[in-house]
């Protein structure tokens, strides 16, 4: 199974910052990315203030909050955010095109260990894994929304590995989150 220590985000929107959020937590270096530079310095304001508020009223310490903090960074540009990733954790927008364009360039950038999740709730897996060399290690990883909801649906491709499922629940139990592993359909 492979060990997982570096997950990129790519989308800082709402989501991705949830993602980006549960990561940190979860004890990851995180590279957070968006191609738009106002997004990137809303969502490092916005963790900033998770991170605070979850110290001041707990769970966390003031130095657990801050070593989640420095567990974030950030990025411009796909690339940047991929080239040391061994998750790569895409939460874009739900349209096929934009999904299988990023999919194209990550398998082109990324280590040929590196997974590659979509957090899409109405494509096929198995469709955006055909645009990459590994579908193997391609994945569907849905985080239901809520800071309170804790269950986090694995997508699995027609050609999506068992060593790629067990990475990924792996993953998911250090987020705080619950496994439940469906086909694409």
């Amino acid at each position: 199974m492979a060990e997982i220590r570096t997950i990129a985000v790519i989308g800082a929107g709402a989501l991705g910052r949830e993602i980006a959020y549960a990561s940190v937590l979860g004890g990851y270096r995180t590279i957070l990315e968006d191609i738009l530079p106002a997004s990137l310095r809303n969502a490092a304001a916005e963790l900033r203030q998770h991170l605070a508020r979850a110290a001041d009223v707990g769970p966390l310490s003031e130095a657990e909050a801050n070593a989640a903090f420095n567990r974030l960074e950030y990025a411009a540009t796909v690339e940047q955010a991929a080239r040391e990733a061994d998750l790569v954790f895409e939460a874009v927008p739900d349209e096929m095109e934009s999904k299988t364009e990023i999919f194209t360039l990550l398998d082109k950038i990324c280590r040929p260990a590196t997974i590659l999740a979509s957090n899409t709730s109405a494509l096929s897996v198995t469709e955006i894994a055909s645009v990459t060399y590994r579908a193997p290690k391609v994945l569907g990883m849905r985080l239901a929304h809520g800071p309170a909801t804790k269950l986090l649906e694995i997508v699995r491709g027609r050609q999506t590995s068992d060593a790629t499922i067990a990475a990924c629940a792996e993953v998911a139990r250090r987020l705080g989150r619950e496994v439940v592993v469906v086909a694409d359909r």
